[in-house]
């Protein structure tokens, strides 16, 4: 899951996608990364712990990294929440075996909106982003 900075976005989506998936029983490795380095080491945005916990998701102990192109052979699937995310990710991506890992987390290539500069956007955010990770653990079994 990789967003810009690894605080708002991608961390909501690791919980949503870890209690999901524990839900099922299914054994997948699951983290996030943003495609900038300044929250490197931080914990998530705290309306992002907030509306987590909301839902019964703490992602309180989760802590900041940034993406690299290791994380390509680390994972088999990498998921981007906007278009400014795909094009960072696909220029470190090796091959294209690399590029082909890279989807979007949203059907049809579009953006989940980025709810730092906007407190309201929090909870459609959260939302939008357990039905596109409930989606995708339904097509993946």
């Amino acid at each position: 899951m990789v967003c810009l900075g690894n605080i708002c976005r991608s961390p909501l989506a690791e919980g949503i996608m870890r209690q999901l998936v524990h839900a099922k029983g299914l054994d997948w490795e699951i983290d996030s990364a943003g495609t900038g380095n300044w929250h490197i080491g931080h914990s998530p945005d705290h309306r992002s712990v907030k509306e987590a916990r909301q839902h019964g998701v703490d992602i309180s102990g989760l802590r900041g990294r940034q993406f690299q192109a290791t994380d390509f052979d680390a994972f088999d699937l990498i998921f981007v929440m906007d278009k400014s995310n795909y094009t960072d990710v696909l220029r470190q991506a090796r091959n294209e075996a690399d590029k082909a890992k890279v989807h979007f987390l949203l059907p049809e290539q579009q953006d989940v909106p980025d709810p730092w500069f906007d407190d309201a956007l929090f909870a459609p955010v959260y939302k939008m982003i357990y039905a596109a990770c409930e989606q995708i653990v339904d097509q993946q079994q």
